[in-house]
């Protein structure tokens, strides 16, 4: 039965379907959307997916939303390359990963991170229409979040909760990689695949330096690089146009990011 994947190239979520999608050695139409245009808010695509995001997996007449449960749903359907711990509690260690993207991670995170650095500029850009793309945005917490942070940048007190809770997580990353080879146990797993795009972001933002603190953590996004589903569901996706925005946008907020990080470092203690 033939897969098909709606997605954005540049999504963090639709980027770790596609590694799944990738490591399984899975075949898939793509469906690609232009979240700029505001496709994935078109009415027909709603009806598939409630909360108008990125990626909806299309499985013959079924459609699958949420990444996290995307990649769980794969796993299962297609048996063959298994990417979940054999055990139970090597599952309930995944599932705890993945658990925490959806509480905090993806959104107050990565997603304010990109905004604050990046996106904001688009944003302020399209004047009215800007605007009208901020409003459509159907949940009032992400979307007051984003209004913010669009206004004020990296002097949005969002933002610097994100830095906060990015480093808390690449801390959390680094303890477990020092009990084990991936992120659930000896074994790559979904966590792994889940958790590359929040590395990802970093090197597109130019700010890898929020691993400094986290060798491990880096060590760990060397070895996921070289695994070959990187090539083909990051590398052969990737957009030009946005990461010239990014790497551009980053590198000059650098400097701010690294003082924030290194404030943070010194009120929670982690520095010591």
């Amino acid at each position: 039965m033939a897969l098909a994947l709606y997605h954005n190239d540049m999504s963090s979520c639709a980027q770790k379907v596609r590694l799944v999608l990738a490591e399984k050695g899975l075949e898939w139409e793509s469906r690609h959307l232009d979240l700029r245009a505001g496709e994935h808010q078109k009415e027909w695509y709603i009806k598939l997916n409630p909360r108008a995001v990125v990626p909806t997996l299309i499985d013959g007449d079924l459609a699958v939303p949420e990444s996290n449960v995307i990649n769980e749903y794969l796993d299962e359907r297609f048996p063959e390359r298994p990417l979940k711990p054999d055990d139970p509690f090597g599952r309930a260690k995944m599932r705890l990963w993945t658990k925490q993207l959806d509480e905090g991670v993806h959104d107050a995170g990565i997603a304010i991170l990109s905004f604050g650095v990046a996106f904001r500029h688009q944003y302020l850009s399209r004047g009215e229409a800007g605007k009208q793309m901020l409003e459509s945005i159907p949940d009032p917490i992400k979307r007051e979040r984003r209004r913010d942070v669009i206004e004020k940048g990296l002097d949005s007190p969002f933002f610097h909760i994100a830095i906060q809770r990015l480093l808390t997580l690449y801390r959390d990353m680094d303890n477990a990689l020092a009990q084990h080879a991936w992120l659930a146990g000896d074994r790559y797993s979904i966590a792994d695949a889940a958790f590359t795009p929040y590395i990802v972001r970093l090197e597109h933002l130019d700010v890898m330096g929020l691993l400094d603190p986290t060798p491990r953590t880096a060590d760990w996004y060397r070895r996921i690089k070289a695994r070959p589903s990187f090539q083909d569901a990051i590398v052969n996706w990737e957009n030009a146009g946005y990461l010239d925005l990014m790497k551009r946008r980053g590198h000059e907020d650098w400097p701010k990011i690294k003082q924030i990080m290194e404030n943070s470092a010194q009120a929670t203690g982690a520095g010591a």
